[in-house]
């Protein structure tokens, strides 16, 4: 672990190793999700920029790990980056997502799992926002839900 505390962004807790290479056929996930939310969320893909159904989400509420229901982010640390991707500041709690290096693609990035199911979120990046740094993250690997009392307000001004 000492080689990646030099990394700008890093976490020092290391993530849970996980799969890519060889996914077991029983694999839960793969009953569960749609082929495109398992390419993405358990194989390590990403989704086009501004296709995905959160990316311009506006509503109070919270962000949740498709795979397994964890929540991860929080729409008071959502923000538009203009990158196409829902954008956030920090996850819910720290804990809810681990870093792990990733080099593919001949790039240098550090990707996003969920804790909890190890889900491929995205990554996150250095940035000018309060936490140094912008997590980018994948709407199909996420489901909303919206807080009860902007959902109340919402179908009350219908």
């Amino acid at each position: 672990m000492m080689a990646f505390s030099v990394l700008p962004g890093l976490r020092s807790r290391p993530a849970r190793s996980i799969r890519i290479c060889g996914l077991a056929d029983s694999d839960p996930y793969k009953d569960k999700l749609t082929e495109e939310e398992y390419r993405v969320a358990r194989l390590g893909g990403t989704e086009k920029a501004f296709t995905g159904s959160l990316w311009n989400e506006k509503r109070s509420g919270s962000y949740n790990c498709k795979c397994c229901g964890s929540v991860l982010f929080s729409s008071e640390d959502k923000f538009d980056s203009g990158t196409g991707w829902p954008s956030f500041t920090a996850p819910v709690v720290e804990e809810a997502v681990t870093d792990k290096l990733d080099l593919s693609h001949h790039m240098f990035r550090i990707e996003i799992l969920c804790s909890k199911c190890q889900a491929h979120l995205g990554h996150h990046f250095p940035d000018k926002t309060k936490t140094g740094l912008r997590y980018c993250v994948n709407s199909i690997t996420m489901t909303f839900e919206p807080d009860e009392e902007a959902d109340q307000e919402e179908s009350e001004s219908n």
